[in-house]
């Protein structure tokens, strides 16, 4: 065990490449037809369908090196809209609120966004960090239901997580678990109220242990929104919320998206770094009953350059302090990080 975790405090690292202005020419996607319409907010290229396009625009390297660019990536409604174009955004907060405004909706009517496909599939889910090609579908509030539960057993078989602007969903369900019985229930859909208890704007372990307080042997009330379906998406109830097997993200480089301070550019993360993130991502529900690869895998970033669990432990309170995680887990999590680290995951 380490001692002394949190013992003192160590100055912030300073961002190295910062989300610039100036624009790059747009990539032409396979939803766009080619058209160069400037668009300010939504534009009606692609019709309604959900086909979509990589077409992110981004400079390379070199470029970004000659002068200042400006990203520019595609986004549909996920069950369906033109294509609109958002830019300018540093934080997940804030693009939530381009894309509200690109399709003239409320930014909390966005449940949460998948890269490169409009399906809910957990593993594309869109965290910290956006490929310089992704293109953005954003799935919104839907059909409300309520559902009733004995809770026969402590575990109910849920995995939480939340979009990083006040909406809880779930992940993931166990299969075989309390709620995977309950087809009502499925992955996606955002939990709105526990027993009448509103827990909008909750984040996803706050919603987690409200859950795993409930009384075993007591029947509880869930409100839930599913997220808006079209017609052809409509299919089997997905169980979700495995670690993909491919890279985090899929361009070369990243946008990395930051709760504090301006969004960089950077580097796709290596090998090392996703097995380091996967197995933090398997602490977390051990610990605290979520999965949030984009929590750890700013925990594998805090880890950088530490050489030991106390300047850990720091760094995770400058980045994460709300968490409050005790010391057992900060030190499991050092532990998984020097182990990828050493080619030993």
């Amino acid at each position: 065990m380490p001692l002394g975790l949190r013992g003192k405090k160590k100055g912030k690292s300073r961002e190295t490449s910062t989300l610039v202005e100036g624009e790059a020419p747009l990539a032409r996607g396979r939803g766009d037809g080619g058209d160069d319409d400037e668009a300010s907010g939504s534009s009606a290229v692609g019709g309604a369908g959900v086909g979509g396009g990589a077409a992110a625009a981004a400079a390379s390297s070199s470029s970004a090196r000659q002068g200042p660019i400006r990203l520019v990536f595609h986004t549909q409604l996920a069950h369906g809209s033109p294509t609109g174009r958002v830019e300018g955004f540093a934080s997940v907060r804030e693009l939530y609120a381009k894309i509200a405004e690109a399709f003239h909706i409320a930014p909390s009517e966005i449940m949460f966004c998948t890269l490169n496909t409009h399906k809910i599939d957990m593993d594309k889910l869109l965290g910290v960090q956006i490929g310089l090609e992704d293109f953005i579908f954003a799935h919104v509030k839907g059909v409300k239901k309520e559902v009733e539960v004995f809770k026969s057993e402590e575990s109910l078989g849920l995995t939480i997580t939340d979009n990083g602007n006040g909406c809880a969903f779930i992940k993931r369900i166990k299969a075989g678990s309390l709620i995977d019985q309950i087809k009502l229930v499925c992955v996606g859909d955002h939990i709105e109220s526990i027993n009448g208890k509103s827990v909008v704007g909750y984040r996803h372990y706050e919603v987690a242990k409200n859950l795993k307080d409930l009384e075993k042997g007591q029947t509880f009330t869930l409100k839930l929104i599913e997220p808006m379906k079209s017609f052809e998406m409509i299919e089997p109830r997905s169980k979700g919320g495995g670690f993909a097997e491919g890279k985090i993200s899929r361009g070369r480089e990243t946008l990395r998206l930051r709760s504090k301070g301006p969004a960089t550019v950077e580097e796709m993360p290596s090998d090392v770094e996703e097995k380091a993130t996967k197995k933090v991502d398997d602490l977390l529900e051990m610990y605290m009953g979520i999965r949030d690869l984009e929590l750890a895998a700013t925990m594998v970033e805090a880890g950088k350059g530490k050489n030991n669990p106390d300047e850990f432990a720091i760094a995770l309170d400058e980045a994460l302090g709300d968490f409050a995680f005790p010391d057992e887990f900060v030190f499991d999590v050092w532990g998984a990080i020097g182990d990828a680290m050493q080619g030993r995951l």
